[in-house]
């Protein structure tokens, strides 16, 4: 029988203790996990024992943060991950490569550090930054140990810089504090920039500055090949330009220094790492490789033979302007202080508008190598034309790809511009290899152009020396006696070969024909024409001594001989006595003392094959000043385009100057065309007659 009461069991007390410890277990796992929730990872310290005489990398996780706080450069403050908005990253790439694509403007890094120095070693150290972008400023334990740029308002940094090296004192434990300012993006950037691009180094000073220097050998060895190329854009822009200052009138020559003298410039502004600021570098750039791009095409258009069509003459003018406008405006935008950000929307849209403008102009010489397939060329000119599309394709294409990459996510645009292959470290990508065969046609080519040119050249003076030749019919080398005158005679051609002429031809009868004349044209179709003037000449004088009879037979001769030209003369023939029997074709009339002989007006020879020409007599005493002269007397003009004047003229005459004199006025007032004096004056009785001629050296019989 029972009493009512439970008997107790050592086995039930043993199943209520096993449920209580479960329950007790299973909520210490659940505040652990919570607690493990909630918890902030603690920022790594790096350790770096024994450093002394080599280097150390500052690698592995970085505390970061987006923005600017004063209070961020101490060494107190908490940086723990997931406090305040700290998180990590490395040094190793951009933070725009680690998930903060396109952010600019502030970020810190901070990095804690635990350095023991080796024994012996000294105990101050030296960094080495190998680049950031862009602006930054480095603080040890709070403290500015070094830093690189202007920090905003005003920005300013080296546009390519090099690895940088600061001496830091002494390194125990502490936190390095790095504060940098990414400016903001321009068209062709990607996104993918700002901040380390690796880690610095720590080490003994002179390790340091091993290093550093270690890296710049490096950096010069892999562009052997680039200065090389660019050393002989250098000769050819010299031999071009010396050439071209012996003849201006080769302006492919002009082209090809300008051509060849923009990646100079280029070089010297980016590649060279000098200390120019990031605006004046990349502001001066744009225009330099604009004149680049314009070089190209105005070579184009001479060595493809298309500046004969004055229309693409024009449009390549026009395409040049616009050219050096949009891209020196788009060079003053970077000049201007993005930081603030008032300015920098408005600045990106017009850095894009205008990148749009001049990377389509840039694609200009596929519409000249266009323009050029209708032509006939040779070999040399059509290895310019394929170079020059394939150079300028790749860089377009890379260009256009490039800008808004930030948005596309592209990446073919850096695909095109990766190296592909490399010769003794230097690499070689699909522009330089265009670039290094643009170059080579295009001196081969203006080579080939130099040649023709020496050879029509050579040409144009085996022309000039037979117009030479046929000058010495023009002029007499001596001049007959004429009894009871004083003659003297100046001819000055305004070129090597002249279009004046004149002849004193002596008659049976002891009279002389003289004869003065100017042909239209210059060279030696003038040449032709007055050698044939004077051979007819001389025929009709041996028929006829009358002055307006041998102008009708010259007129005759010479009508429809003249290609659309003409000749003026004057035709006087002189008697012992002194009678003087003028004719004139419409030349100047002579200056008797003090003023013009009057005669009829009439054409010139060749125009009017039924003109009549009428004889003027005039009557010489002792003592009288005759004149004879072409039309290039009266019309020397100054470099300011101040004719001479019958004014002038009219004075000069009445002060009975003789030939020479008169001549050496008019040019030392500015000749502009051939000039032939002849003076008559009538001698007393018992004075002897004298001649003298002036006239330039004459080539060789």
């Amino acid at each position: 029988m029972g009493n009512g009461r439970k008997a107790f069991s050592p086995i039930g007390l043993e199943e209520r203790a096993r449920g209580f410890y479960w329950q007790m277990f299973l909520v210490a796992m659940l505040w652990a996990c919570a607690a493990a929730g909630s918890a902030q990872v603690q920022a790594p310290t790096l350790a770096i024992d024994g450093l002394g005489k080599g280097t150390a990398a500052i690698d592995g996780p970085w505390q970061f943060h987006l923005g600017d706080d004063p209070a961020w450069v101490s060494a107190n403050i908490d940086d723990t991950t997931g406090h305040g908005g700290w998180e990590q990253i490395t040094a190793n790439e951009p933070w725009g490569a680690q998930g903060r694509r396109s952010y600019t403007g502030y970020a810190w890094y901070r990095k804690h550090l635990h350095v023991t120095p080796a024994p012996g070693a000294s105990p101050d150290f030296a960094m080495l930054i190998v680049h950031i972008d862009d602006i930054y400023e480095i603080y040890w334990n709070g403290v500015l140990v070094g830093h690189n740029g202007k920090m905003p308002p005003g920005p300013s940094w080296v546009y390519e810089q090099g690895a940088q090296t600061f001496g830091v004192g002494h390194l125990r434990d502490g936190v390095l504090a790095v504060r940098v300012w990414k400016s903001p993006l321009n068209s062709f950037d990607s996104g993918l920039q700002g901040g380390f691009y690796a880690p610095p180094l720590i080490g003994s000073p002179a390790a340091i500055a091993d290093r550093r220097t270690s890296m710049e050998y490096r950096w010069l060895h892999h562009r052997q090949y680039f200065f090389g190329l660019h050393s002989l854009y250098a000769l050819v822009m010299v031999l071009s330009v010396l050439t071209w200052m012996r003849d201006r009138s080769q302006r492919v020559l002009l082209w090809m220094a300008v051509f060849s003298g923009a990646p100079l410039l280029s070089m010297f502004l980016v590649d060279l790492r000098l200390p120019l600021s990031f605006g004046f570098a990349l502001g001066w750039l744009q225009p330099v490789l604009s004149i680049n791009d314009i070089g190209l095409w105005f070579l184009l258009l001479y060595l493809l033979r298309l500046d004969e069509n004055r229309r693409l003459a024009r449009f390549t003018k026009i395409l040049a302007i616009i050219s050096l406008v949009s891209t020196t405006l788009d060079g003053l935008l970077t000049m201007v202080d993005w930081s603030n950000p008032a300015i920098t929307s408005a600045a990106q849209l017009t850095d894009a508008v205008l990148t749009a403008i001049f990377t389509l102009v840039e694609a200009y010489p596929v519409v000249l190598v266009g323009f050029a397939l209708g032509k006939r060329l040779d070999l040399a000119r059509w290895l310019v034309a394929g170079c020059a599309f394939l150079s300028g394709m790749v860089n377009v294409t890379r260009i256009a790809l490039e800008q808004g990459s930030r948005f596309t996510h592209w990446t073919i645009g850096d695909k095109i511009a990766a190296p592909l292959f490399t010769i003794n470290d230097n690499p070689f990508t699909a522009a330089t290899l265009a670039a290094t065969a643009l170059l080579l046609a295009i001196v081969y080519a203006v080579y080939q152009y130099s040649r023709e040119t020496i050879q029509r050249q050579q040409a144009i003076e085996q022309e000039l020396r037979s117009a030479q030749e046929l000058q010495r019919v023009l002029v007499p080398e001596a001049l007959p006696s004429l009894p009871g005158f004083a003659l003297t005679s100046s001819y000055r051609p305004a070129q090597e070969v002249g279009g004046d002429f004149f002849q004193i031809i002596p008659l049976e009868d002891r009279s002389a024909l003289i004869v003065l004349g100017d042909v239209s044209g210059k060279g030696l179709r003038a040449a032709m024409a007055v050698s044939l003037i004077v051979g007819a000449l001389r025929t009709l004088a041996e028929n006829t001594g009358s002055p307006a009879a041998i102008l009708a037979g010259l007129n005759r001769r010479l009508h429809g001989r003249l290609r659309g030209g003409f000749a003026t003369c004057v035709v006087m023939r002189l008697d012992p006595d002194g009678t003087c029997v003028v004719a004139n074709a419409g030349h100047p009339a002579p200056f008797l003392n003090k003023q013009e002989v009057e005669l009829p007006g009439t054409l010139p020879l060749g125009v009017d094959l039924d003109v009549a020409y009428s004889e003027t007599t005039v009557q010489l005493r002792a003592g009288d000043y005759l004149a004879l002269y072409t039309d290039g007397l009266c019309e020397a003009r100054t470099p300011a385009g101040e004719l001479y004047s019958f004014d002038r003229l009219n004075d000069l005459l009445a002060s009975r100057p003789d030939a020479a004199r008169a001549t050496e006025a008019a040019v030392t007032f500015g000749q502009q065309d051939d000039i032939t004096v002849l003076t008559l004056t009538r001698l007393a009785l018992g004075q002897e007659s004298r001649t003298e001629l002036i006239a330039p050296a004459l080539a060789p019989a």
